[in-house]
């Protein structure tokens, strides 16, 4: 795929947006916490703005996605959340910047991610073969790896340098050179057949025949039960992470930045090897074996205290990044092969839907646990359902033998994505 330089840019882009939504990740809850002195609740409902999009809009998406041509989605999309975040700094330079803003702002990243997302992935099979999509898939997650490795460390130094509110410019930058280099991409995108189409008067029965291909489909049943488990411990994490590193143990920014990155260091090894693990073992099995490892290796981090017992956290983070990476990639081309073409964006709006539509109440949670108890104790449920979450694959050992490894690319094109 080196040859193919429409793919080149929609990695580029892929990866320049997720750098500065790494810094985001950093940054706006600092903004809130530093510059606002917002509390846990404040924290919870900030986190859970940022993805309530997913239960408003997540299935109603997937059908638009489907009638339309997804590469200008993915376009104004990004255009959408850069123009929303240069508010931040604008404000906190007059110094009106409030909570209120920052829920607000949130809630327009969450929308924009919400169409951008289920774009993406309905994408990629425009733009590579078939035989070809868990290399191109590895390449996005490479990228994006690369700027979890590198996003919350410039995130943290950024906040240090510029403060927090300001160093949010760095993610509308990353959006609009994001969506110049999307304009430029070129993808063969077939519309609906007829027949295919979707109807425009049947808006549930369209978003019900995502879920129902879902439920229906023994693979994509069980990793929507990890995702949306995933999603509410991450989400919880949000706000324990920042309560018990930052305010307890008073790490900086910095410094705070530098041990959420460390999964990025094993996640990008992790979606190095998808292509050979999934042509050795195949799919099935290349699942379990990522969800059993991902559901053991991150429990350590509970450990994680001041002093030498920090090294917890980035050493079990390393190994549950690289697990789960694996995870995600080969699910995802899971999906995207065994779907229809159709049906592309509402399965792809269903997965998100379950998945993310978790997010918010898992913040709703750790702010609400929080008030009543000290930073560590969110900080330790978040890491305990982390790694638990992958329990429900684990316990479906059918799923080692559920599909077979994809076809072997011929020799003159088996060339590195």
């Amino acid at each position: 795929m080196r040859s193919n330089p429409d793919f080149r840019r929609f990695v580029w882009a892929n990866g320049v947006t997720q750098m500065g939504t790494q810094v985001t990740i950093v940054a706006l809850p600092l903004a809130a916490v530093l510059a606002l002195d917002a509390g846990a609740l404040e924290l919870g409902l900030l986190s859970a703005a940022q993805m309530v999009a997913f239960l408003l809009v997540g299935l109603p998406a997937g059908v638009w996605v489907d009638r339309v041509r997804r590469l200008p989605v993915l376009v104004w999309s990004d255009l959408v959340r850069g123009l929303a975040l240069v508010t931040v700094p604008l404000a906190a330079w007059a110094g009106v910047l409030t909570l209120p803003q920052l829920y607000a702002v949130a809630l327009i990243l969450g929308f924009g991610t919400v169409f951008f997302d289920v774009a993406h992935m309905s994408l990629l099979p425009a733009v590579v073969p078939e035989d070809r999509l868990e290399r191109g898939n590895s390449a996005l997650e490479v990228t994006r790896n690369v700027s979890l490795l590198a996003g919350p460390g410039v995130g943290g130094w950024l906040v240090n340098l510029l403060t927090a509110p300001v160093a949010l410019l760095a993610d509308s930058v990353s959006y609009l050179a994001s969506a110049l280099l999307l304009s430029r991409v070129r993808a063969e995108e077939r519309p609906p057949e007829a027949a295919e189409r979707p109807s425009r008067h049947g808006l549930r029965r369209e978003m019900a025949e995502g879920l129902a291909f879902v439920v229906r489909e023994p693979v994509l049943r069980r990793v929507a039960v990890v995702g949306a488990l995933v999603m509410a411990a991450n989400s919880v994490c949000a706000v324990g992470f920042p309560l018990y590193l930052v305010k307890e143990l008073k790490i900086g920014p910095g410094a705070y930045g530098l041990l959420l990155s460390a999964s990025a260091c094993g996640a990008l090894a992790g979606a190095a090897l998808v292509p050979r693990l999934t042509a050795r073992f195949g799919t099935g099995a290349t699942l379990y074996g990522s969800a059993a490892l991902a559901t053991v290796v991150y429990l350590p981090a509970l450990a994680t205290g001041p002093g030498w017992r920090l090294a917890f956290l980035p050493a079990a983070g390393a190994l549950f990044g690289a697990a789960s990476s694996v995870f995600g990639v080969t699910q995802l081309s899971h999906r995207q092969r065994v779907t229809p073409a159709h049906l592309l964006g509402r399965v792809n709006a269903a997965m998100r839907f379950v998945m993310w539509g978790a997010f918010p109440l898992g913040g709703l949670l750790g702010g609400a646990l929080g008030e009543r108890t000290g930073g560590y104790a969110v900080f330790a449920v978040g890491v305990a359902a982390l790694g638990l979450s992958h329990l429900a694959v684990v316990t479906a050992p059918r799923i080692r033998t559920a599909t077979a490894p994809p076809p072997r690319p011929r020799c003159a094109d088996r060339d590195p994505a």
